[in-house]
C-alpha cells in the first residue's frame, strides 16, 4: 500500500486528488494500491491513516476556501507515516518557502517527493539533490516545467547518453496566448491581457508571467537539472512582453516572422535569457494559444521538439501523476 500526502490543496493539489479518484483502476494496475493519508493547505488539513475521503476534502475546500484548521503540514511530516509527498504549494522564487522547508524535511526523513513547486528548485536545487541522495529518497519535478509537456524525463530517460547543447522554448502559456492573439487580431497588449484575465488564462496580477519571471525560473531548473549547470535566477537575462505592440507584429509578419517569448539556455554560446524573439512563421516554436514547446539540441539525436499544454490544474496533475508512476516503478513497490 502506497501512502501519499498532498501539501497544497489549491488548483493543482485538487487536480491531483481528482486524477487519483478518477483513474484509480488504471493507477492500481501501474503502481499498486494507494491511499492519501493527509491533505493540507496554508490554513489547515485533514489526516486519516485509513485514507482521506478526497471527494469530501475537495467539497470542503471549494465550499470554505480552506481545509479545517488545527493541522499543519509540518505536523503531518512529523507525525504521519507516509511514503511520498506531493508538494503543490504556491511558488516563491525568492525564498522557496514554504515548499522548501516541506521538501527538505521530507527528504531528511527519506520520504520521496514529487513537486510542481518551482521555488525550492530555483533556490536550492543542488542542496535538495544532495539531500535526496544522502537519504535514499527521490526528488521528482516534471511538473515544474511545461505543465503537461514532458521534458525532464524525456531528456533524462529517452535522450540518456546524449549531450544537450541547448534548450530553447516557450515555457509560459499565458504569454504565448497573449502574443499569438496579438498576432492574429492586431489588438494591443492591454486589450488581449484583459481578455486573458476574463478567460482565466492570466492571473489578476500577471507580473510573474508577462515579465518573464515564470519562464526564467523554469529555465534555471532546466539548465541545472538537464545540463549540469549551476545558475541562479539572477543569472538570467530577462525581458518581458509588456512593450510589444501590434505594429511590431505588422513589421515581423511582412518579413515572414512572428514574435514569441523565448527562454533559451545554450552552453556553447553561454546564453541564459528570456526575451521576445523573432521566430519564422513555419518554425516549430511558432505555436499558438497556451501551448508550450521546447527545441532540444543534442549531439547524437539531433534536434528534438516537444509540444504540450503548459497550463491548467489537470495538465500539471498529469505531470505529477507521471512522476508518481515512474517513482514507484523504479522503487518496485
Amino acid at each position: 500500500m502506497i501512502r501519499i500526502a498532498i501539501f497544497g490543496f489549491g488548483a493543482v493539489g485538487r487536480g491531483v486528488a481528482e486524477v487519483l479518484i478518477e483513474k484509480r483502476d488504471l493507477l492500481n494496475g501501474l503502481i499498486g494500491d494507494y491511499r492519501v493519508v493527509a491533505v493540507t493547505d496554508s490554513k489547515g488539513g485533514i489526516i486519516d491513516e485509513n485514507g482521506v475521503d478526497l471527494r469530501r476534502a475537495i467539497e470542503i475546500k471549494k465550499g470554505n476556501g480552506r481545509l479545517p484548521e488545527g493541522v499543519t503540514t509540518l505536523d503531518v511530516i512529523e507525525s504521519v507515516d507516509f511514503d511520498v509527498c506531493v508538494e503543490a504549494t504556491v511558488t516563491n522564487i525568492e525564498t522557496g518557502e514554504p515548499g522548501l522547508t516541506h521538501i527538505r524535511e521530507c527528504l531528511r526523513r527519506g520520504i520521496d517527493v514529487v513537486t510542481s513547486n518551482k521555488g525550492p528548485l530555483v533556490v536550492a536545487y543542488k542542496e535538495l539533490v544532495r539531500l535526496a541522495e544522502k537519504n535514499d529518497a527521490k526528488l521528482m519535478f516534471e511538473a515544474t516545467v511545461g505543465g503537461a509537456m514532458p521534458i525532464i524525463k524525456l531528456v533524462r530517460n529517452d535522450l540518456a547518453g546524449n549531450e544537450i547543447y541547448s534548450i530553447k522554448g516557450i515555457l509560459n502559456g499565458t504569454c504565448n496566448y497573449i502574443l499569438s492573439r496579438m498576432e492574429k487580431e492586431r489588438l494591443t497588449y492591454e486589450q488581449i491581457l484583459a481578455e486573458a484575465k476574463e478567460l482565466g488564462i492570466a492571473e489578476a496580477d500577471p507580473t510573474y508571467d508577462v515579465e518573464g519571471i515564470d519562464a526564467a525560473a523554469k529555465l534555471v531548473i532546466l539548465a541545472n537539472s538537464l545540463m549540469g549547470m549551476d545558475v541562479k535566477f539572477d543569472d538570467v537575462e530577462r525581458v518581458g512582453i509588456t512593450n510589444i505592440t501590434p505594429n511590431a507584429f505588422e513589421i515581423a509578419m511582412e518579413k515572414g516572422y512572428t514574435i514569441r517569448l523565448i527562454a533559451e539556455v545554450d552552453r556553447v554560446e553561454e546564453i541564459l535569457r528570456v526575451s521576445p524573439r523573432l521566430i519564422p512563421i513555419q518554425h516549430p516554436l511558432a505555436i499558438g494559444g497556451t501551448l508550450n514547446a521546447a527545441l532540444i539540441k543534442t549531439d547524437t539525436a539531433g534536434d528534438i521538439v516537444v509540444v504540450g499544454r503548459g497550463a491548467g490544474s489537470k495538465e500539471t496533475a498529469s505531470a505529477i501523476i507521471s512522476d508518481l508512476v515512474e517513482l514507484f516503478r523504479c522503487r518496485g513497490l
